[in-house]
């Protein structure tokens, strides 16, 4: 059976926009940026600032780090960042803009991406078009070490596009029942179309380690006797009000508050992020995410 990036290249083939020997060649002489996907099953459980604070978290530790904001053109992370993006993705495609044009460069030397209305173009894209896109995306790779995609919130088409394409997913949420049940949501939903997805989970917001345990055992639990599929512990952000005095300023509070139980929270997940880079190094040489990602959309 062809894989996702197969397929793609034997659709742009067909359309004679460039021969499929040359995407191929293309292909294999990339730099194999880390793609890693977070998402969560609901909105509120502060996916987007885990997100922003995990890029510089990582930047910090000599990584080049580009985050792509696949949030249908909210662009939470620039606000929360105090970025004003000039340009989208829907620019490189229709404005004829570099990738690299359109990098906002965030704190740290972060660099940030917006989708904007861009990722709801892609499903009616031509096939002209994508190719387009499929080349400058690509670029990123030899830019990035590591890309860390924001999703939307939620089950929609959109969202899981993006985790079913990435190889790592991290699935961010609170210990309150009802962001937990809408989180086994989003981990039963990969579940039944990869069981071989490494899935991750972060428990925002907690009081103490004792309900972070509690709430990571209930999603392990039932992720393995409903799915049988197994999910694995990154870490736990407690509740730290130095949070929302970082988001009013609109700065990191990595960075604001690098003494905060939260900064160093978000630090030790860093580093297990890289840990895992290192166990889990083959896997992470799989087909091109971008080629996958735009291939689900269509």
């Amino acid at each position: 059976m062809m894989d996702q990036a197969t397929k793609l290249r034997e659709l742009i083939r067909k359309k004679n926009i460039i021969p499929s020997a040359s995407i191929q060649q293309n292909e294999e002489k990339q730099h194999h940026a880390r793609v890693i996907c977070i998402t969560s099953g609901k909105g509120g459980v502060g996916k987007t600032n885990f997100t922003a604070n995990l890029a510089i978290a990582l930047s910090k530790q000599d990584k080049r780090v580009v985050v792509i904001d696949a949030d249908l053109g909210l662009a939470n992370v620039d606000v929360m960042l105090g970025v004003i993006p000039k340009y989208t993705l829907l620019d490189v495609v229709k404005n004829n803009k570099n990738i690299i044009e359109i990098m906002n460069t965030g704190p740290n030397g972060i660099k940030i991406i917006s989708g904007g209305s861009g990722i709801l173009d892609l499903v009616d894209m031509s096939d002209e078009d994508l190719n387009i896109l499929i080349n400058q995306l690509n670029k990123i790779n030899d830019y990035a070490d590591i890309i860390l995609i924001d999703t939307g919130a939620g089950l929609s088409k959109s969202v899981v596009s993006f985790v079913l394409a990435a190889s790592e997913v991290i699935v961010v949420t609170t210990a309150e029942p009802t962001s937990l049940t809408d989180a086994y949501a989003m981990i039963k939903t990969i579940g039944l179309q990869d069981k071989n997805k490494n899935i991750k989970v972060v428990i925002n917001r907690v009081e103490n380690i004792n309900e972070g345990n509690v709430a990571f055992q209930k999603l392990k639990n039932a992720a393995e006797k409903f799915l049988d599929l197994e999910i694995q512990k990154l870490g736990f952000i407690a509740e730290d009000y130095n949070v929302s005095r970082a988001v009013k300023l609109q700065k990191p509070f990595v960075l604001q508050y690098p003494g905060s139980a939260v900064s160093k929270n978000i630090e030790t997940i860093a580093s297990k992020v890289m840990q895992h880079a290192i166990e889990e190094q083959e896997g992470l040489k799989a087909d091109s995410f971008f080629s996958k990602i735009l291939n689900l959309f269509r």
